[in-house]
C-alpha cells in the first residue's frame, strides 16, 4: 500500500507542475483533465502526508526518549504523544485503504430518476409523488439542479411515472443504492375503516451517459410524435410535441412530453435513453465480472426490495443493511442523508472485504 501511495504523490506532484505550466493551458480540454486528475488524488496525498507527519513524531519522540540527557517528566509527556500518534496512525491507515479502493467511474456523473408507482394503483401514484419531492428536497439541501424530463399524473395529485435529471457534484455517487423496489404502509385517506394498506414504487436510478460514453445508430431508432396529455386526459397543448422514441434492437421505449418544443422533448428523450442503454451495458459488464460475489448494497437490482416507509409506527428500514430510523417525517422532507451515509458505509466494508480475500 505504502509504495502505491509513494507513486501518488510523486505523480500528484508531476501534475501540479504540468498545471502550473502555461504550454499545457494552450490545450483546455487536457488541462482540465489534468486538473481533474489532481483533484481526485488530492484528498489521498493529503491523508498519506498526515499519515508521514504521524510517523515522523513516532520516530522523533523515541529519538528523545533514548537519549540519556531527557528527564523523566519529559520522557512522559514524550509517551503520551507516542500513544496519541499511534492511535492516529490507525485510523488513517483505514481511511486510506477506503481512499485506495477502485472508484466507481460514474460517481461524478449526474443522474436520472425514474420513480414509477407499482402495486397498489392510486396509493401508489400518491407514494410515488412523495419519493419525487423527497427526493426533490434532498437535491435542493446539496444545492443540486433538478429537471423534469417526463411527467405523468393522476387527477388526485399522484405521479403514475417521473423521469428526471439532477445534476451537481457527486449526484450519482449518493443516489446511486435508491434503485429498487420501495414499499409503503399506511391508511390512505379514502380508507373508511382505517386498514393499513401495503403499496409499491419503483425507482431506478441511471448515471447520465454522454454521447462519448454510449452511441446509438440512427437506424435503430424509430421516432413517433403525439400529443402530449395532462391528468385525465385533458390536452395540455394542441402540437404534436410530445416524442416517443423506440430503440428497436432492445425494445426501450421512452417518452417525454415536458416541454412544449418538440426539439427539446427529442432531447431530452435521447439522454433518457442513452442512459437506460448505458446502464443496461453496466449492469451487463458488472454481472459477468462479478457473478459470483454480487454485492447486496451497490446499484441494486430494481425489481429487489430494498426499503419500508410504515408511516403508523413512523419508521423507514432499509432492508440491505438492517437500519432502522424512527423519523419517517424528517425522511419525507428530504433528510436521507443518515441512510445514505450507512450504505455507502456497508459498501465501502463489503469491498474493502473483497480486497482482503483477493489479497
Amino acid at each position: 500500500m505504502f509504495e502505491k501511495l509513494s507513486f501518488i504523490e510523486k505523480q500528484h506532484e508531476e501534475l501540479a507542475a504540468k498545471i502550473s505550466d502555461p504550454a499545457t493551458m494552450e490545450d483546455m480540454d487536457n488541462w482540465r483533465k489534468l486538473c481533474k486528475e489532481h483533484a481526485d488524488m488530492t484528498p489521498i496525498v493529503e491523508k498519506y502526508k498526515e499519515y508521514k507527519t504521524n510517523k515522523n513524531t513516532i520516530d522523533d519522540a523515541n529519538m528523545m526518549i533514548d537519549d540519556p540527557e531527557t528527564d523523566k517528566e519529559f520522557k512522559e509527556m514524550l509517551r503520551e504523544e507516542i500513544s496519541e500518534a499511534k492511535a492516529n496512525i490507525e485510523r488513517i491507515e483505514e481511511e486510506l485503504k477506503i481512499l485506495l479502493l477502485p472508484k466507481d467511474p460514474n460517481d461524478d456523473k449526474n443522474v436520472i430518476m425514474e420513480i414509477r408507482g407499482g402495486a397498489g394503483g392510486d396509493e401508489a401514484a400518491l407514494f410515488a409523488a412523495s419519493l419525487y419531492r423527497m427526493y426533490s428536497m434532498y437535491a435542493e439541501s446539496k444545492r443540486w439542479k433538478i429537471e423534469v424530463m417526463n411527467l405523468s399524473e393522476i387527477g388526485i395529485g399522484g405521479i403514475k411515472e417521473i423521469s428526471f435529471m439532477i445534476e451537481g457534484q457527486g449526484a450519482y455517487s449518493r443516489l446511486k443504492y435508491e434503485s429498487g423496489v420501495h414499499r409503503v404502509q399506511r391508511v390512505p385517506e379514502t380508507e373508511s375503516q382505517g386498514r393499513v394498506h401495503t403499496s409499491t414504487v419503483t425507482v431506478a436510478v441511471l448515471p447520465e451517459a454522454e454521447e462519448v460514453d454510449f452511441e446509438i445508430n440512427p437506424a435503430d431508432l424509430q421516432i413517433d410524435t403525439f400529443r402530449a396529455s395532462g391528468a385525465g386526459g385533458q390536452h395540455i397543448n394542441k402540437t404534436e410535441s410530445a416524442i416517443r422514441i423506440t430503440h428497436i434492437p432492445t425494445g426501450v421505449i421512452v417518452e417525454c412530453q415536458d416541454e412544449r418544443s418538440q426539439h427539446k422533448n427529442k432531447d431530452k428523450a435521447m439522454k433518457v435513453l442513452r442512459s437506460r442503454l448505458y446502464e443496461a451495458e453496466l449492469q451487463k459488464q458488472q454481472e459477468a465480472i462479478a457473478a459470483d460475489r454480487k454485492s447486496q448494497v451497490g446499484t441494486g437490482d430494481r425489481s429487489e426490495r430494498i426499503r419500508t416507509y410504515n408511516f403508523p409506527q413512523g419508521r423507514v428500514s432499509d432492508h440491505r443493511i438492517g437500519l432502522t430510523l424512527y423519523k419517517i417525517e424528517a425522511i419525507m422532507n428530504g433528510d436521507i442523508d443518515e441512510i445514505v451515509d450507512a450504505l455507502i458505509t456497508t459498501d465501502q466494508s463489503e469491498k474493502l472485504k473483497l480486497q482482503g480475500e483477493d489479497n
